[in-house]
């Protein structure tokens, strides 16, 4: 997808998130969290613990993944990542959402049952570039 210069420093300023997912019930379950995303490729990580709810969610969708919404907001900007997620608990992947998540907010706590939820996006809304 082309980015354009606002939209690239939107998404590598620290802001805090929020993940959307669809419960099994239709429901939309919402919760902070630290994203970053990959200009190059388009792919939206998260990381988190393997038990988490929105691990479980994902996991439940099958390996065509979940649909997700990842937010950010700072004053009037705003940006929304659409997209189907999966979660991967490959220790090379995860290692790599790690280190680009130290990159964007700071060195997260050890957690051996961590686990990366990608984000392949498919439609981006929002006002920040």
């Amino acid at each position: 997808m082309p980015w354009s210069e606002q939209f690239a420093e939107f998404w590598t300023e620290r802001h805090l998130c929020v993940l959307s997912t669809v419960r099994a019930d239709g429901t939309v379950h919402s919760t902070p969290v630290g994203a970053t995303l990959d200009l190059e490729t388009g792919i939206a990580r998260v990381i988190c613990s393997g038990g988490s709810h929105k691990a479980r969610t994902i996991r439940k969708a099958g390996p065509d993944g979940a649909a997700v919404a990842v937010t950010q907001v700072d004053g009037r900007r705003w940006s929304t990542l659409e997209g189907r997620a999966v979660v991967s608990d490959d220790p090379d992947r995860v290692q790599d959402a790690v280190r680009r998540y130290a990159k964007r907010y700071r060195e997260p706590r050890e957690n051996p049952q961590r686990v990366v939820i990608e984000i392949t996006v498919t439609k981006v809304l929002g006002n920040a570039g």
